[in-house]
This record gives structure tokens, sequence and C-alpha cells, in this order.
């Protein structure tokens, strides 16, 4: 399976996939998530059906969707309608199916859990938590996470404070820092350590943790003091702050002998975990 064009199977049947490199997201096939779901023998007239009754519904997820070239069965590549995750979750939403129930029951769960925590948020640290322990990282790699997270809301706040933007211009930002440190962007980061979706730091050892938290952390006082306005000023900021972490960086670098910014990922860090358990267990 490759980045560009890829087929998952969901209970023994085909489903087309694509990885769109820039935008960093997976699309799937509609009218095979249909058939699957469905079992309807006609997929596509299901889908157009659907559809229609989406638009009367107001629902925007018709006018938003996309079209992509996908192999057919016949060997021959077609337009075909695509969903990202999100918009795949809104259309299961709106399939009366046996197989499509489960989703339903899933999404409801994480909505429930998503208003508690804003009643609530130490829920989504102890959620958190949990989470992590499940994949097997270490517990001293769960609260290194943990308070990178603290940090990073602090940053985000600092930004929002100078007027930059959630989303494009805080990547942005990220991505200075990341490049400042580390000596690599975030797409080069994560291509390292073979990373497609996933959240990056939650790819890091301890170390690489430790590092962008210092990183971040300067970042949000450098900025407190200096005060930046506009983008390229904020942008300036982020490079004083990784810079801040990449002499320290550089000179456990240099006691060590070794290479801080690493390939491993959390499949590798969890597996190095549990191995470690059962070693302290025997």
């Amino acid at each position: 399976m490759t980045k560009e064009n890829a087929i998952k199977l969901f209970q023994d049947k085909r489903v087309r996939v694509h990885w769109d490199e820039e935008e960093e997201k997976w699309f799937f096939s509609i009218v095979d998530i249909i058939g699957v779901l469905t079992e309807s023998v006609n997929p596509n007239n299901y889908w157009k059906v659907l559809k229609s009754r989406l638009k009367k519904e107001g629902s925007e997820l018709v006018t938003n969707c996309n079209q992509l070239k996908m192999e057919s069965s016949d060997g021959k590549f077609y337009k075909t309608d695509v969903a990202d995750t999100e918009q795949l979750l809104r259309l299961i939403q709106s399939i009366p199916s046996p197989k499509a129930e489960p989703f339903k029951i899933w999404l409801a769960k994480v909505g429930y859990e998503r208003i508690e925590e804003t009643e609530d948020p130490e829920l989504a640290f102890d959620r958190a938590m949990e989470t992590y322990l499940k994949k097997g990282y270490s517990k001293n790699w769960i609260n290194q996470r943990l308070k990178s997270i603290e940090v990073r809301k602090e940053l985000t706040d600092e930004w929002q404070t100078r007027g930059m933007k959630e989303g494009l211009e805080y990547a942005i930002l990220t991505n200075e820092i990341t490049k400042a440190w580390a000596d690599t962007g975030v797409k080069a980061y994560k291509k390292l350590k073979g990373l497609k979706k996933e959240n990056l730091r939650d790819n890091m050892t301890n170390l690489e943790l430790v590092l962008n938290m210092l990183a971040e952390a300067s970042t949000t006082e450098i900025s407190k003091e200096k005060k930046p306005q506009s983008l390229d000023e904020n942008r300036d900021v982020a490079r004083k702050g990784g810079n801040a972490a990449k002499k320290a960086r550089l000179e456990i670098e240099k006691q060590t002998g070794k290479s801080i910014v690493s390939s491993k990922n959390a499949k590798e860090l969890g597996q190095r975990n549990v191995e470690g358990n059962k070693s302290i267990e025997e």
C-alpha cells in the first residue's frame, strides 16, 4: 500500500482510499463505504438517493464532497465521490443500517464525553492517560506528554492574544519552532517517523518531547516580552524560541554522540515499553 493510492479492507470488502500528502487527509470512496454498510446491490443508486435527501435536509456534505479518479473493477479510472474522515462519519449517521449502528453509538459516546470534558477539563487528562497506557506507553512518557499539552495550550493562548488565527497560522508558527530546534520541518519530521495523520508529539521520545516543550515554552515567554503583532513578527519569535531549545539539543548530542531527532514512532516506543515492563515483572 502506498501513500498516494491505497486499498483498505473492511470486513473483507474492498474500500478504495487515497492519501492526500498536501492536506494530510485520507479520502474514502463513498459508494464503497455505502456498499459495505448497507450491502446494497446498487450502492451507486443508493448514494444518488441519499444525496438528494441530504440536499433537502440542508446538509453541506454533498456540496463539499470531492471527486477523485479511482480504479474501478474493470481496471479503468473514473471520477468517484470521496469523503474525508469527518465527512465519512457524518455520512454514516444518515445510513439506516445495523452495520452503521456501532459507529453511531460510538459517535454519541464521544460527543457526550466532549460535553463532560467541557464541564470538567480534568476528565480529558484522565482519558488521555488511560488511552496512552492502553497503547503501551510508560507512565514517565505519559507524564511528559500531558505536561507538553499544558505547555502547548499556554503557547496557543499567547498566539491567540497576539491575533494569530487557529489553523494555518498556528501550523506555520509550529513549523518554525520545529525547524529551529530540530533542524527539520513538521512534514519532514513526520516522514522520518513514517507518519501520516498521526500526531507528531505522540510519536516523540522523552528527549524529543522535553526539547519540544522547551522550544514552545521559550516561544511563549519571548512572545510575552516582545509582544509581536504580525505573522512575520510571530515567526521571528517562534524561531528564537526554537533556537533556545536547539542549543540544548546540540549540547546533549555533543555529550552523548547520538542524534536526538529520532525515527522511532509510537509503535516502536510502545513495544519497547511493553518489553521493558515484562522484563521488570520477570
